[in-house]
């Protein structure tokens, strides 16, 4: 086994602690990642806030980048000294549809997450990457090309590839009208995505104090969803909305939105929704979700983002600032996202 230093939940506390743990050996398909930065996630504040009930250690951290420092045996793709960058799945079944597909995300056996999973071999816990080492099979590394800041880059892994998704499979382009709903850490990406794909993009905000922003990150328009009078000027506007709020709402309004045939994407709250069928009915509008994505997608988006030089807007701090980091997340005082920089756990 491997020993590694991270940041670790245990006990009855919501406040991660240095520790050192485990890693495994590697195996012929694994690589050793020196951790260099890692974005915070929502769901690593859940995580951490939740380990109280469950009484499961937990080590958060699913969206990362940093340096091959070792390879198994029968690796061939990576070198040490490579810069890669790892997301929020670390294995899959490989046998499924879903995985033949490239839609690992999917996988039907259920993907192994970067933390909180079952290793596919051992059945252990898989623990997170605010850590200064990770074990991964190689498959799910992939190679951050040049060009791309490492620290900006982190958030990719999983708030960029989570709007990438329905962005990209619903065809978004040049002529597309799109809106993106809610402008935080997946938001402001799918402003800066679809507006580098060519789409007219537009920010549905609770607040006009968001305008400054939404047009920095190059928002074409932005609408005030607490201005009837707005609201109902843009009706049946947009061919895609994007909505990342992340607590429930009713999704009327923004259906109300969508053009004839058009689409509205969940990205945000993935829990119960109810809506009028009548919303969907007038204008045959559709309604669809997605979550992370398979690797076939993963490395569309990286070499895209390398291409349109699109990252992610962050606030970079010490690792040992995670707690500060926690509870500022959980009152929405970041413009868009922290990352972690590891190096401080040398």
């Amino acid at each position: 086994m491997r020993t590694t230093v991270g940041w670790r939940a245990d006990g009855p506390v919501t406040t991660l602690r240095r520790a050192s743990f485990e890693r495994r050996d590697l195996r012929p398909d694994d690589i050793a990642v020196r951790v260099d930065y890692c974005g915070v996630c929502h769901t690593d504040l859940q995580a951490v806030r939740a380990h109280r009930e469950t009484g499961v250690s937990v080590v958060p951290g699913h969206e990362f980048t940093g340096v091959v420092t070792g390879t198994g045996s029968a690796v061939t793709r990576f070198a040490a000294g490579d810069p890669v960058a790892v997301g929020n799945i670390v294995d899959a079944c490989g046998a499924c549809a879903m995985c033949r597909a490239g839609q690992e995300n999917f996988c039907h056996e259920f993907p192994t997450l970067t933390y909180g999973g079952a290793d596919r071999h051992d059945g252990s816990t898989t623990l997170g990457a605010y850590s200064r080492e990770y074990v991964v099979r190689d498959r799910f590394a992939y190679r951050l090309p040049a060009g791309l800041d490492p620290a900006a880059a982190a958030p990719l892994l999983c708030a960029g590839i989570t709007v990438w998704e329905p962005l990209s499979t619903l065809g978004v382009g040049p002529g597309s009208r799109v809106a993106v709903a809610g402008l935080g850490g997946l938001g402001h990406l799918a402003v800066k995505l679809a507006v580098a794909l060519g789409a007219d993009t537009t920010v549905i905000s609770r607040s006009a104090g968001k305008a400054g922003d939404a047009r920095r990150l190059g928002a074409h328009d932005v609408v005030v969803s607490t201005d009837p009078d707005r609201m109902a000027a843009a009706r049946d506007r947009f061919d895609v909305v994007i909505d990342t709020i992340p607590a429930p709402h009713d999704l009327g309004p923004y259906l109300r939105l969508v053009a004839m045939d058009g689409t509205l994407g969940l990205v945000g709250h993935l829990g119960q929704v109810t809506l009028q069928a009548m919303d969907l009915l007038v204008g045959r509008k559709k309604l669809s979700s997605a979550g992370s994505g398979g690797r076939p997608a993963t490395a569309a988006l990286l070499d895209f983002c390398a291409e349109h030089g699109v990252a992610a807007d962050i606030e970079l701090l010490p690792s040992a600032r995670v707690n500060e980091a926690l509870d500022r997340l959980e009152r929405n005082d970041v413009r868009y996202r922290f990352v972690l920089d590891l190096s401080d756990l040398s």
